[in-house]
């Protein structure tokens, strides 16, 4: 009797469905800002070679959601549901500096941190139609006529306001910021001569050299990128600032799925083809993942919260 009752109970199990693995449906990969920025791109090639490494013909999708700084695209990315089918591209110190001067419905705590891929410096950069051919230059000139040079960003509260914000606070210049919708746009603001300066990423500036003249990268130290620009301190201005990028989900998401995607995010930034192309994209590696990454994002929260006390952006 008991192996007839078995039996039965076996056979129930039998034709039950079976379990759906991890990913079974396309994994949307959310971006901030327009199309054509660092981050938009950072995403495309993460995008390639996440879903070869999930296997199993997995689908990753790159939707951009530009707006609001960046905060509409943040904003879904943390609200969404926690199943591993919405990530999204992360800004540090840009995302969590749009909590400080606004109503935001996310914070610091409202995501699963996954990996970091990039530490992208800023630069100040003009076009190459530009009289300026220095920084003193443009300091110079700034410091003759206060507000008159205008300064194209991607958007207020993020690395490239801090930026205009910390070289005007070093050097005494005034400038007029001109913010747009992602970095891309102002670029192209700046190649038109819409702008007289922009202070986007170095990666920004890659396969633009005939187009942009870089005066300064407001690094510690030279990027190997582009070791002939010089860096703000060499130049006599104490400011080092980054744009960092890597990949959230929500808070809350299944260990077991955030491990899978921890270890193929980790997988992807091991890939020998992935590392070339961002380094042709001047892209600078700064990998971390899990809690390293979460508490890069803590320690930027709260630099973020420093400047904004300091120097409110509105």
């Amino acid at each position: 009797m008991k192996q007839t009752i078995a039996a039965i109970f076996a056979l129930g199990l039998s034709a039950l469905p079976a379990l759906a693995e991890y990913p079974e449906k396309p994994i949307k990969l959310i971006v901030s800002y327009s199309a054509g920025g660092g981050s938009d791109v950072l995403a495309r090639t993460v995008a390639q070679f996440l879903k070869a490494e999930l296997g199993d013909g997995a689908s990753v999708v790159v939707k951009n959601v530009p707006g609001a700084g960046g905060q509409i695209g943040f904003t879904e990315i943390a609200t969404a549901a926690p199943d591993g089918y919405t990530i999204g591209i992360f800004n540090l110190p840009a995302a969590l500096a749009l909590t400080n001067d606004r109503d935001a419905s996310y914070d610091v705590n409202s995501f699963t941190y996954l990996a970091n891929f990039v530490d992208d410096p800023n630069t100040l950069v003009v076009s190459t139609s530009s009289n300026f051919e220095s920084l003193e230059a443009l300091l110079a000139s700034a410091m003759e006529a206060p507000g008159a040079i205008t300064v194209g960003l991607s958007s207020l509260g993020g690395n490239d306001h801090f930026s205009a914000n910390m070289i005007s606070a070093s050097s005494g210049a005034e400038f007029t910021l001109v913010p747009f919708k992602g970095a891309a746009l102002a670029r192209t603001a700046l190649m038109g001569g819409h702008v007289a300066v922009g202070t986007m990423t170095l990666s920004q500036t890659i396969g633009f050299q005939d187009e942009m003249r870089v005066l300064a990268v407001l690094s510690g130290e030279r990027s190997a990128f582009r070791s002939e620009v010089p860096t703000a301190k060499e130049l006599g201005l104490n400011v080092t600032m980054s744009s960092l990028r890597g990949v959230v989900a929500p808070a809350g998401l299944d260990p077991e799925i955030a491990a899978t995607l921890r270890d193929a995010l980790s997988a992807v930034n091991a890939n020998a083809e992935f590392q070339t192309m961002m380094a042709d994209q001047g892209n600078p590696i700064a990998f971390s993942a899990g809690n390293a990454y979460a508490e890069v994002a803590k320690a930027q929260d709260e630099v973020a919260r420093k400047i904004w006390e300091e120097t409110p952006w509105n």
